[in-house]
């Protein structure tokens, strides 16, 4: 099998599994603003439910503009938990393979590779972390 078959399967998978849903959700999304349209067309009022479910996405974005210091505290808190979570399972991860790999040669490299992803995490989770510290108690 030729070596870049194995990337080119990867990559096209993780842009169907991110496209495909956005794609779908434009179709249905379209479909609910012709419904609509129809309906205003006809003179019959729109039902408050579709009416909700087509401004649920601008409600979310206008809660989380609008969230109060203490959520948006309580928010940070949160992911930078996940974050270094994700961070040190990498690191985990990293140690394990040195171990199983130690007589079979690549060891460190294996560990050292999943160390240098597993900073990435680690730092966005510290930095999550370090805004929760400097605004837990401020208020806008």
């Amino acid at each position: 099998m030729h070596e870049g078959f194995v990337p080119l399967v990867f990559f096209t998978f993780l842009a169907v599994v991110i496209v495909v849903p956005q794609i779908l959700k434009s179709r249905d999304r379209q479909r609910m603003y012709e419904v609509m349209r129809a309906a205003y067309e006809k003179g019959q009022p729109v039902p408050p439910d579709m009416m909700a479910a087509m401004t649920s996405r601008e409600r979310d974005v206008e809660e989380a503009y609008y969230a109060t210091p203490v959520m948006q505290s309580h928010r940070d808190l949160r992911r930078g938990i996940v974050w270094l979570s994700i961070g040190v399972g990498l690191f985990v991860i990293g140690g394990l393979f040195y171990a199983g790999l130690y007589n079979d040669g690549g060891a460190a490299e294996t560990a050292m590779t999943f160390g240098a992803v597993g900073a990435i995490p680690f730092c966005i989770g510290l930095a999550f972390l370090a805004l929760w510290f400097f605004t837990r108690g401020s208020r806008r």
